[in-house]
């Protein structure tokens, strides 16, 4: 259980500041570093953060056993 709060939290975190990122890099290149710029910022990303937090959610384990193939890790019991 403690793994699985653990791994909630960080996507949480790492979803967020993904989110934050990329709704900030396309919209600056959008509008330009402007007022309207951050208007849209913030907007943009209320959208994209629990879109990013789901597919995280999602698609994490899928990377998890791609990368654990590719190292040549047993999977998890």
């Amino acid at each position: 259980m403690q793994a699985k709060k653990m791994i909630i939290t960080a996507q949480l975190f790492i979803s967020a500041m993904m989110a934050l990122f990329m709704t900030g890099l396309f919209s600056a290149l959008q509008d330009g570093l402007t007022v309207l710029w951050l208007e849209h910022w913030g907007q943009r990303f209320v959208v994209a953060w629990p879109i990013a937090f789901v597919a995280s959610m999602v698609i994490g384990p899928l990377g998890f056993a791609m990368a654990r193939r590719v190292l040549r890790i047993p999977a998890e019991q």
